[in-house]
Formats: C-alpha cells, sequence, structure tokens
C-alpha cells in the first residue's frame, strides 16, 4: 500500500527568490541540514529534466534522485528515487510554489507517494514529513534569511567582506585581438551600494572591440577588463543593498567595463534580477542588445504600423531583436547584410527585404521600396553617403557604432537638405534613471516569452578564449550573440 505524506507552508518571500532556490536541483545541500553533500551525475545542468543527482545525508545514507518535470510557469517540479539506502520504494515528490499576494509571500505546497517494507510505514513517513518536509521548510526560510536578516535593525552585523580571487580577460596594451589575455585578478568586496556577483555568462559586442583597441582609452585605461554586460548568481551584498541576497539569480549592464571576469564587483543599480524562465547564458545574449533594440525602436525609432525602416548587420546581435521586434510593431523591415547564409538567417527573424551586399551600397534598392524613415547605422563611416541617400524626406538617422571607422562630422546643411535628424546614443545613457534599467529588462523578457522577439543563435566561448571570439566577431562571419561562459 502506498504511503502519502502531505505538507505546506508559507514562506516570507516573493515566489522568483524562493523558486531560485528550489528549481535548482543540486542546491540542497547549502541550504537543507539533513544533507551533506551532492553532485549531479554526469555532467549535465540541474535544471536539466532527467538529470540525476546523487547525495549523502549526515547519518550516512546515499540516495540518487531523478528529475523528472520542470515547470517554470507553473513553478512546480516533479522528481523519484532511482536508488536509496533509505528503504523508500517508488518514492515520488512534488513540489509546487504558488504567489501570495499579501506581502509577496510563498505557498509551498510538498508532497509524495512511496511504498515501504512492513511494518516501517509510521516510521519512513514520520521521516518523510518531519525530518525531510517540515525541517526544510525551516532550513529554507534560514537560508533565505541569511542576508536580508543581516540588513535588518537589531540583527547582528555582517561579517567582514574579503577581495575575492577571479579569473579574467585583461588587455595590457591596446591591439588586434591577441591583446586580449587571460589573467588572474581579485574582485573586491562589495562596499556601499554595491553586488558582488559570481558570473557565468559575459556578453560580447562590438563595443569591446573599440576598447580593446583603444579608440576611447578613457573608459578603458591599460591594464583593463573589457566587457560591459554578463550573468550569474549574488555572492554577497554592500551595505545599504535591499532587493538582493546571495544566490539570487542576475544580470548586469553596467557603462563601466569590466564584466570578462569569473567574479566582479558593481554597483547594485546595474544589476536586474532574472525571471525563472532566463538562463544566465540567454541573459547575457540579450539584455545589452535587447535594452539597445528598446531604445532604438521605442525612444528614437518611434516605430510603429508602417514605418520603413533599415537595419545595417540585420543578422547580428542587436540587429536580429531589432527586426523581429519591429515587425511584430508592424513596421516595414529592410536590412542589409554581407552573406546569403545571413540573409536567410535575418528573414527568419522578421526581416521582410534584405539586401546581401560587402560593399556597403543599398541606397538605390531602399530608395525603391519608399526610403528609410528610420536607419540603424553599426557601419560607420564607409556607409556614409549611401546611409544619407537611403534616408527617406524627414527621416531619422541612428548611428549606433562604426564597425568601418569612425563617422565623419555631419553638417547641419546636409540634413536640412531632406528635413532629416540625426542622433548618436548611448544606451547606458537611457537607462541611468532609478529603475530604468529594470523596466527595459522587463520590457525584454516580456517581448521574448511573447514571442516579440526570438532567441538568436548564439556563439561560446570559454573566458579564456576571448581573444579567439573577438576574432570571430571582426571576421564578419558571425550571426547572432557571442558569449564567454566563465
Amino acid at each position: 500500500m502506498l504511503q502519502k505524506v502531505v505538507r505546506s507552508t508559507i514562506i516570507d518571500a516573493p515566489i522568483e527568490r524562493v523558486w531560485a532556490v528550489l528549481r535548482d536541483f543540486n542546491s540542497h545541500d547549502q541550504w537543507h541540514d539533513v544533507v551533506d553533500a551532492s553532485r549531479i551525475e554526469g555532467g549535465e545542468r540541474s535544471d536539466q529534466v532527467g538529470c540525476v543527482r546523487s547525495f549523502t545525508l549526515k547519518d550516512g545514507n546515499r540516495i540518487r534522485e531523478q528529475l523528472i518535470t520542470l515547470s517554470d510557469r507553473e513553478h512546480k517540479s516533479t522528481y523519484c528515487i532511482v536508488e536509496a539506502t533509505v528503504p523508500l520504494q517508488r518514492y515520488v515528490a512534488t513540489v509546487t510554489l504558488k504567489p501570495v499576494t499579501d506581502g509577496g509571500r510563498t505557498f509551498w505546497h510538498w508532497e509524495s507517494t512511496f511504498a515501504t517494507p512492513p511494518g516501517m510505514e509510521r516510521e519512513l513517513r514520520d521521516m518523510v514529513a518531519t525530518g525531510v518536509y517540515e525541517a526544510g521548510f525551516e532550513n529554507l526560510r534560514r537560508h533565505l534569511r541569511a542576508g536580508a536578516d543581516l540588513r535588518t535593525p537589531g540583527s547582528a552585523p555582517m561579517p567582514t567582506a574579503l577581495p575575492m580571487p577571479m579569473r579574467c580577460a585583461r588587455v595590457r596594451a591596446y591591439g588586434g585581438p591577441d591583446a586580449l589575455q587571460p589573467a588572474d585578478g581579485e574582485a573586491a568586496a562589495p562596499g556601499p551600494g554595491e553586488v558582488r556577483i559570481r558570473q557565468r555568462a559575459i556578453g560580447v559586442n562590438y563595443f569591446d572591440v573599440y576598447l580593446r583597441k583603444g579608440w576611447i582609452p578613457p573608459l578603458l585605461p591599460l591594464p583593463g577588463v573589457p566587457g560591459m554586460e554578463a550573468a550569474g548568481t549574488v555572492l554577497d551584498v554592500g551595505p545599504g543593498v535591499s532587493g538582493y541576497m546571495p544566490g539570487d539569480r542576475v544580470a548586469a549592464m553596467s557603462p563601466v567595463p569590466g564584466a570578462y571576469a569569473s567574479v566582479r564587483t558593481l554597483p547594485a543599480a546595474h544589476v536586474v534580477r532574472l525571471p525563472a524562465a532566463v538562463e544566465a547564458e540567454t541573459a547575457a545574449a540579450l539584455l545589452l542588445k535587447g535594452v539597445t533594440a528598446d531604445m532604438l525602436l521605442r525612444d528614437l525609432g518611434r516605430v510603429r504600423a508602417g514605418t520603413r525602416l533599415l537595419v545595417h548587420a540585420a543578422a547580428g546581435g542587436v540587429g536580429l531583436l531589432a527586426c523581429a521586434w519591429a515587425r511584430r510593431l508592424g513596421a516595414t523591415v529592410i536590412g542589409t547584410v554581407s552573406s546569403e547564409e545571413k540573409a536567410r538567417v535575418a528573414r527568419e527573424h522578421g526581416c521582410q527585404h534584405v539586401i546581401v551586399t560587402r560593399d556597403y551600397r543599398f541606397a538605390e534598392a531602399v530608395q525603391q521600396l519608399g526610403g528609410a524613415d528610420v536607419i540603424v547605422d553599426g557601419l560607420g563611416d564607409a556607409a556614409f553617403e549611401e546611409n544619407f541617400a537611403a534616408l527617406a524626406r524627414c527621416g531619422h538617422w541612428i548611428s549606433l557604432g562604426q564597425a568601418t571607422g569612425g563617422l565623419r562630422p555631419l553638417s547641419p546643411d546636409l540634413l536640412v537638405q531632406k528635413s532629416a535628424t540625426f542622433s548618436r546614443p548611448v544606451v547606458f545613457d537611457f537607462c541611468a534613471a532609478p529603475g530604468a534599467l529594470a523596466e527595459r529588462a522587463e520590457r525584454v523578457w516580456a517581448a521574448l516569452a511573447d514571442g516579440s522577439i526570438r532567441m538568436p543563435p548564439i556563439e561560446r566561448y570559454t573566458l579564456e578564449a576571448a581573444s579567439q571570439a573577438h576574432a570571430r566577431l571582426e571576421s564578419r562571419g558571425t550571426i547572432g550573440s557571442l558569449i564567454l561562459i566563465a
């Protein structure tokens, strides 16, 4: 006869915070007192359905459990015992979380069914109910309070944090991709208003190339670590930081370089919490590029139904997102790419009219479509004349980058010929107001969830191979986003 154990409780923490811990199938040795050590077999991810965790209890028993289902939408997981020295037979358990609207709390429901040897029904039922479930509720509460309580009045003082060793990719002399070299360093302890993050995935952007080449020396003094975005988990926080605690899954987007590192300390204002459904690699590939696309379409281009939008490098990280999002808004999307393969990918992401060119000739084809109301230009000087020729009257030219070299000075007398406007934005200025980065990030995650944008292809490199990633980026052969795995 199957036994059934059901226990429920309320946790005084938001559901995303609780789920960030419980969805990690290998986290229980960090918060549950009965677990001594745990590992995921075969090197699989701890949120991969089908993975097996092998762990030892502090009483010496050994258990292997398999993750059967995991739903970020329902905040629910199911797992079973596949082998154990504890005589729990045919054990299947389900964890379900529900939000409690009063006070941002979480309802946690934990239940299981299992068989036992004759005569051991009560003993094993009590062990699961009390020793595992009820103890687990209290253990998780203590785990979640570990960071927050140290910052509340009347609590124990926070221990003094120390610098932490880290690996990074550092530029010691400006130059080509080989200027990026692996190095050791330290991530400072978080000061007031700061967060220290264990970074798992790091975004690679063309702006990082400009820094490596020494085009903006004040922004990357030597020796310097490039990189503007990454994602990972919070290690610790400094005084005055609220809303983040150790273990929280986050992404960071900073106007100050330094992201090419395994551990980084930076202001909490540059950090956003990750939804349960967004993995670290996804965030590193999307955050800066997605926020940039949001700025381009919403603030500068004011793209709407009928807008004719020209996007250069339409198969790049920003290009794919801008094309897809603009198409969802009803715009006519025109893109330039350098190969037929890139043209195919651009079309798959919403680009209706693709121009394949390696010599920056596109204006005639764009004018045949009525001219561009908005141009997103990351090419720079080599496309100067063609961009102006492609503009429609009253069009807006957005200079986003300078892959072919710095743009020459633009005369107002030239713009007046078409009553055109020109802008050269810095995306971080559009995220500087309190809460602005979080608001834009939420729009990016929502656009990904509703299909307005699609995950671009991702090329992955190790942090040690950052120079190879830069060489690949400059080859004009990339499609989508590049990330570094730390």
